[in-house]
């Protein structure tokens, strides 16, 4: 496939039906017979290594400094001049699925860099072209991965439905050939995506699912891939706080919120500054201000140094919540320091 053609076809925003041809051919058959090919110069192990040093360099800084920092966007770079001048290349079978899987993974860091920055037409271009490359890998547990993140993308545009069935396609189609941390990864955003759509139960019934098969993952001998390592029962627990955040029922969020550990600011910069105004959310809606604009306070002090709308969309759902406090002295004046700092209008 020519990346750069790929790249250039769509039109300038997100279409959830944008979707459906891809996802319905990974659905039907997830990989490709072969991926030798015999063509330009040799690739080799070098090569593999070099692009997974450069994914999993574009991990940690995206997880740092949010999407829009240098580094993690210098992934595309990377994927032109580096990965695409490879998959014209020589390889045998063996390799070319590896090079395959590993582009996909390079794709897919694409995508997510640009969604963390709102450029959604962008990384849903990205997305579909990882999710081809994983099937020209055969690498099923991470088409599975990539299919997931599609439906956070689909969710967070507010296809909530749509989301739902795009990660039961992924679990449905993974299960028995993904690690179970893969698969449980698919039931979590279902979860988030049912609450979205206020189906309590349901949104229920897919974290027990998500918890179960994280057990299943600590007693699994097997090897993982090294992109879902982040998925622990910790992490459940924080999106957790999140699902019943979406569902309004703040007694439940700040439950297990409590069952979250820590995450360490400098390693997940983002994800640390976003679970501080979700769980000051939850507390707004507790009717507990004090406490709610403290946590608030600690999420700008963090996400005011991170690169990523998205990030800023979880202190605008927290602005919403202080509605009821409007007038108070406080309030304006916490209002005042996210216009400030994260250009966010009130």
């Amino acid at each position: 496939m020519n990346r750069r053609d790929f790249l250039a076809r769509a039109g300038s925003g997100f279409a959830a039906s944008a979707f459906t041809t891809p996802v319905t051919r990974w659905l039907v058959a997830p990989a490709d017979a072969t991926a030798e090919r015999r063509g330009g110069r040799q690739v080799g192990r070098a090569d593999l290594d070099e692009l997974r040093e450069a994914a999993d360099d574009a991990r940690r800084w995206d997880s740092r400094f949010g999407g829009g920092n240098w580094r993690a966007g210098s992934i595309t770079d990377c994927l032109d001049r580096r990965a695409t001048p490879l998959l014209e290349g020589s390889f045998s079978d063996k390799i070319g699925r590896e090079l395959f899987s590993v582009t996909a993974e390079l794709s897919r860091m694409a995508g997510w860099t640009a969604f963390d920055v709102s450029r959604h037409e962008v990384a849903q271009r990205h997305f579909i072209q990882a999710l081809r490359l994983a099937r020209a890998g055969g690498d099923v547990q991470l088409g599975c991965y990539v299919l997931t993140t599609m439906a956070m993308q689909t969710l967070m545009r507010g296809f909530a439905s749509e989301a739902v069935d795009m990660a039961q396609g992924a679990f449905n189609r993974a299960k028995g050939q993904a690690a179970p941390r893969v698969v449980a990864f698919t039931k979590l955003i279902e979860a988030r995506a049912h609450a979205r759509e206020n189906e309590p139960r349901a949104a229920s019934r897919a974290l027990v699912a998500s918890e179960r098969l994280l057990d299943q993952a600590k007693a699994d001998t097997g090897d993982e891939p090294a992109w879902i390592d982040f998925y622990h029962h910790a992490r459940l627990s924080a999106d957790a706080a999140e699902v019943f955040r979406d569902l309004k029922n703040p007694k439940m969020a700040l439950t297990w919120n409590q069952q979250a550990a820590a995450m360490p600011t400098g390693l997940f910069t983002r994800s640390v500054g976003m679970r501080l105004a979700i769980v000051g959310t939850a507390h707004l809606q507790a009717r507990d201000l004090d406490h709610g604009l403290d946590l608030g306070h600690r999420s700008v002090d963090i996400l005011a140094r991170v690169r990523s709308s998205r990030a800023k969309d979880y202190v605008r759902e927290f602005n919403a919540a202080l509605a009821p406090w409007r007038r108070e002295p406080a309030v304006r004046d916490f209002f005042h320091r996210t216009g400030q700092e994260l250009g966010i209008a009130t």
